[in-house]
């Protein structure tokens, strides 16, 4: 299979799994570009990422949405994915992407599909996971059957016209709102989600939960009102 794909890792002070993450990825013979996004020039990460033959950027706007954002804007391929630096992202589904590319512009992962799993979450994040899901599903239209997990194969050109807005994490949402209403081809894929490797989780539920819920609301109006 020739296809090779931009990885894209948006990226804030991992400096205790980065190592292990770019080890992982570092020879996958379906990655041929990694692109590591960083908050500030005093990211912890960077000494690790100048071990590895990636690319650097320094975000020009905060947050975890824009870092994906300024990475696909200069990825050299076709396809690019967006790929977390906490270890908890497997890269053996690569060639299962790539295949499901074929026919679609964006491969959604999906930890609540076939034989997904997740060891990395707890009560609260799995509840609040499938309650935005179904409400996404019902409310929005959109069939994916899981809405906050952002391992997500992107076709760059499409990716780059959706002009995505949000800085954080309601690009969750956004992405997939915007690739509804642009009538790109999409489709979502059973993965595991790996326990990330130090433990930590940089969510924070309620403030993040509200957040989400504004930004489906909006959805709503920009889907069937604009």
């Amino acid at each position: 299979m020739s296809e090779k794909i931009s990885l894209i890792i948006p990226c804030k002070n991992e400096v205790e799994s980065l190592g292990a993450v770019l080890n992982e990825v570092k020879d996958n013979k379906f990655i041929d570009e990694i692109i590591v996004v960083v908050d500030n020039e005093e990211d912890n990460s960077i000494p690790v990422i100048k071990k590895f033959n990636c690319k650097l950027i320094i975000q020009s706007k905060k947050g975890y949405g824009s870092a994906i954002v300024e990475g696909f804007s200069i990825a050299k391929n076709n396809f690019g994915c967006i790929f977390n630096a906490d270890y908890s992202f497997d890269p053996k589904y690569f060639e299962d992407l790539i295949k499901l590319s074929k026919n679609n512009d964006f491969v959604f992962g999906s930890r609540y599909k076939g034989l997904g799993g997740s060891d990395d979450d707890d009560a609260i994040t799995f509840i609040g996971n499938k309650i935005f899901t179904f409400i996404t599903n019902c409310i929005l239209r959109i069939k994916l059957s899981d809405i906050l997990f952002t391992y997500v194969l992107c076709n760059v050109e499409r990716f780059n016209s959706l002009n995505l807005k949000n800085n954080d994490f309601k690009l969750c949402i956004e992405l997939p709102v915007k690739v509804k209403k642009n009538n790109f081809p999409y489709v979502d894929f059973e993965m595991f989600e790996r326990k990330r490797y130090d433990g930590k989780k940089k969510v924070n539920v309620i403030k993040d939960g509200l957040l989400i819920s504004y930004e489906i609301i909006k959805s709503f109006f920009y889907l069937y009102f604009k």
